[in-house]
């Protein structure tokens, strides 16, 4: 066949491809023969040399898988310095368990107590001119917080002066009025030389002159009552009877042991009985506190019920007891004002302010519930999304690790650890909130 045959119909092209696959396979036989003849004259060399390579790889694979290990190991563990320790309050305490008691809460305001409480007012009209007591000053029973100048405590006292004058200048004409009579009544015993009617009108006047006298002693007693009812004490109303200088001022004193926590007086105001306090004292070292427990509730409630006040979302809660239940139920709100007294620590409670109270159930029988291990709420940390304490690493100061557990519902301030803490063992029951932070921190640095 012609060449240009061969072009017409491409079998130059298929030939040419059919060369190229030959002299592949060619090469690929050729060189097969050398492979076997290397294998054959180092049988064992290979896997000498690879040996070693494979064998630390597989080293180095086991010290990654230990570091990874231990690293685990230690996650959740915490340490801090003994100075941190005392600076954030970490407190370590064994675990116990205690008879968990239902509590419920009730809102409540704080109120001066009532029974140490006294408004201090002038009980005659007049004007303040010294005022020896200031707003929030600490007084005790009989200091002087005003002196109120009156004219009408010196209209009193002149009065009362005038009176025992006339008492005074009385007692001479009684004498000679009975002088009189006996002289007139033996005349006419003796030698009828004065008449009977005589007599008889010396009587009544010796008579009337005891009566004067008698009208005069009532009338000073009257004034001296009325000196007391305008705030004379006897030994300066004694005074007056000695020197008679007359005196109008009024010295106003403190009854109690207390602090000035109002006043409604300035100086030269006028005051008066109708004013009903210018000074309130209130002894502020015990608080009242006024719950409101619903009616559906009351039963729930005895007198010495331990109750928990807290005041603010962040506040701290303060101890107390029920002392007091009123009787009557408020008609708008069917609630029953139940008073818990607690002590004024620092002055955190103030009165006016709207404060939480918990209360203890008190109707649940003794017994009725077991007795279970239970912490603090503040030792109980949501880690992870899981509850968990911190427990001290024995053998390892300063050292803290996490430890899961099954916590119950709260009740007035414990949790119950239904599981994860047994009874004695040490845990964390202050501070654990600085020990979650740095656990944090921790994760987040080996995250990274």
């Amino acid at each position: 066949m012609t060449t240009s045959r061969l072009l017409r119909f491409g079998l130059v092209p298929l030939a040419a491809t059919m060369i190229s696959i030959g002299l592949s396979a060619g090469c690929k036989k050729a060189a097969e023969p050398d492979k076997h003849a290397h294998d054959d004259g180092h049988d064992h060399a290979e896997p000498q040399s690879a040996a070693p390579d494979e064998h630390k790889h597989d080293e180095h694979g086991d010290h990654d898988d230990h570091d990874h290990g231990e690293g685990e190991a230690h996650a959740d563990e915490v340490v801090l310095s003994a100075e941190a320790i005392e600076r954030y309050g970490i407190k370590v305490q064994p675990a116990r368990k205690r008879l968990l008691q239902a509590t419920f809460h009730t809102p409540a305001r704080v109120a001066f107590n009532a029974e140490a409480t006294a408004h201090v007012g002038s009980p005659l009209p007049g004007r303040a001119i010294e005022i020896k007591a200031r707003l929030g000053d600490a007084v005790k029973a009989g200091d002087v917080l005003l002196i109120v100048e009156s004219p009408e405590l010196g209209e009193a006292q002149a009065e009362y002066f005038q009176k025992r004058m006339m008492v005074e200048t009385a007692a001479p004409g009684i004498e000679l009025a009975r002088v009189a009579w006996e002289r007139a009544k033996g005349l006419h015993d003796q030698s009828q030389g004065i008449s009977l009617t005589e007599v008889q009108r010396r009587e009544a006047e010796y008579k009337a002159a005891i009566a004067a006298q008698k009208a005069a002693e009532t009338a000073v007693i009257g004034v001296e009552n009325r000196l007391h009812l305008l705030g004379m004490t006897q030994p300066a109303i004694e005074q007056l009877a000695r020197t008679g200088e007359i005196d109008p001022r009024y010295t106003i004193t403190a009854p109690i042991d207390a602090h000035v926590v109002q006043r409604e007086v300035t100086l030269g105001e006028m005051v008066g009985p109708e004013r009903e306090a210018l000074m309130v004292l209130a002894d502020t070292r015990t608080l009242w506190v006024l719950a409101e427990i619903p009616e559906a509730r009351l039963h729930e409630v005895t007198i010495e019920a331990t109750a928990k006040v807290t005041a603010g979302t962040n506040g701290a809660a303060h101890e107390g007891a029920v002392s007091y239940i009123s009787p009557l139920v408020d008609p708008v709100t069917r609630t029953v004002q139940a008073r818990i007294e607690v002590p004024a620590a620092s002055l955190a409670l103030r009165p006016g302010m709207f404060v939480q109270v918990e209360l203890a159930v008190t109707d649940a029988q003794p017994g009725q519930a077991p007795e279970v291990i239970a912490v603090p709420d503040e030792a109980v940390q949501t880690v992870e999304g899981s509850a968990a304490v911190f427990i001290p690493v024995e053998g390892e100061p300063n050292t803290f690790t996490r430890r899961a557990i099954t916590a119950g519902k709260p009740i007035g301030g414990l949790v119950p650890v239904l599981a994860g803490l047994s009874e004695g063992e040490r845990y964390v029951a202050a501070g654990s909130f600085i020990l979650k932070a740095e656990l944090g921190k921790g994760s987040a640095g080996h995250q990274h």
